[in-house]
Parts: C-alpha cells; structure tokens; sequence
C-alpha cells in the first residue's frame, strides 16, 4: 500500500466518538497532537479492521506511559472461540482492557428517539446500539472468563485490578442539508453527508471519486482522479442493484470537497 501514512493520518484525525461514558462503558480518550510517522510492515491484503488495529497500536506506541501487553488474545472454550480481548495495556501503571472500534455510520433520524439509536452503517447491517450492547454483553465480559485467567496469570495480573475502556472513533454521515444537534455523540465526528441513489441528479454538476474500501480512512484531498457522473453512474448502478452503499467523493463547483455516501435505501 503505496500511502499507507495517508491511510494513518486519515485514521489518526478521526475523533473519538464520545467524550463522556455512555451506556456504563468508558471511554479511552487519546489526545491527538502532530501525526507520528506509521513505519510499520503492512501485508497488502490487510482488511479495514485490521488496519486500525494496527494503526491504534502505532498511536498508543507514541506515549511514554503507556505499555502494550497483549493484542488480539483469542478466548477459546473446547476448541470453541468465544471472542477476542483486542488489548491490555498498561497507562501510568493502570491495567487496561481496552475494546477498539472504529466505524462508518449514517445518521437517520427515523431509527429512534436519542442519537445513539439513529446511527445505522452505510448498508443497514449493523447499528451503533447494536454494537454498544455487544461490547457491553459479550466483549468487555470476556475478561472475567475462566479461559481469559492463562493470559493474566502470564502478565501477573488479576481481572478485579483491570479498568475497562472503550477506544471508539468514529466518522458520522448526516442526510444531505440537515444539521444534527446531538447530545451523546462528538458533533467533531460528522465528516459529510448521505442521499438516496435516485437524488444523484442534484449532484450532476460535481465531480465524482469513487474509493476502494480500504480507502475510506484518508482524509479528502484533490489530487484523485475526478469523473463526471456520466462515467462513474454504470458503477453506481451496480451498487444499487447489489444493495451496497459506496462512499464517495464529491467536488463542487466552487472547489469545496466532501466525503457522501450514496444509498441504495430511503
């Protein structure tokens, strides 16, 4: 991956999701100052996910107080996965089960009645609320698991001396003209808008880029390929057929560039 530090700078100047604890769970804030420089071997067939993962640890590597002791730790029961603890870290000698996330999600004010229900992902397969629970439920409980203690006793650690965070950033998408006053949610997270498939015409004076998934981290920039809707709507097309909803890089007129997703969904 040719920018890969783009990628990182993308990722490093998403904000956290929350700046207060929500739903019981706590957040992991790191404060954010002048991008470090990710040197970090990368296999090209890396997934989103995994990325950050990697990305994360490269940010908190930046702190002289904080220590890495365990990424990735798979839980197993009777040959059974029952999850993964993403890290414990130790933070001016405070033992931290830390869970990372890092999300994609589009506001839509018809889902519910507070702004933690009406955050839904770009294909309306999963949902900040869902992923809340999840994490609440069945992530942060896996420290507490009898098959979790071999990888304590190895750090000479006990689950009852071990805070629990949530490192949460995440990139918001409100519907086109709307403004949004949220009350749970980091207002800094909102990175551009959404529309429906079929009001792509409003849209046909702009310039279009269309990013690999993989891209969605990077920051918008003008120095991309630009296409006229004309020749990009064949793919778009295909998208809406097959239910997806791409992000996107739209250009006005005026210069003025912003990340949108295009839905497939009203």
């Amino acid at each position: 991956m040719d920018n890969l530090q783009e990628h990182f700078s993308g990722f490093y100047n998403t904000p956290h999701l929350f700046n207060s604890e929500v739903f019981g769970l706590k957040p992991y804030l790191t404060i954010s100052s002048k991008t470090p420089v990710f040197n970090t071997l990368i296999s090209k067939n890396y997934r989103l996910g995994q990325l950050v993962e990697r990305f994360v640890s490269c940010e908190l590597n930046q702190h002289k107080t904080i220590k890495i002791l365990s990424e990735n730790y798979q839980v197993n029961k009777d040959k059974i996965t029952l999850g993964e603890l993403d890290a414990i870290i130790s933070d001016k000698n405070e033992a931290i089960h830390l869970e990372i996330q890092f999300k994609f999600y589009l506001y839509d004010a018809s889902l519910g009645n507070n702004d933690i229900n009406c955050c839904i992902g770009p294909n309306r397969k999963d949902s900040l609320l869902e992923k809340l629970t999840k994490l609440k439920e069945k992530q942060l409980p896996l420290l507490y698991k009898d098959e979790t203690k071999p990888l304590l006793d190895s750090l000479l650690l006990k689950s009852k001396n071990i805070t629990q965070n949530i490192y949460f950033k995440a990139q918001l998408f409100l519907p086109y003209g709307e403004n949004i006053a949220f009350t749970n949610l980091n207002l800094n997270c909102v990175y551009g808008f959404y529309f429906n498939y079929n009001a792509l015409d409003k849209f046909k004076d702009c310039k279009f880029y269309l990013p690999k998934k993989i891209d969605w981290l990077l920051d918008v920039n003008a120095n991309v390929s630009w296409n006229t809707l004309e020749s990009i709507k064949p793919q778009l097309d295909i998208y809406y057929l097959e239910k997806y909803t791409p992000l996107v890089w739209l250009k006005f007129p005026n210069g003025k560039i912003s990340k949108c997703f295009v839905t497939f969904w009203n």
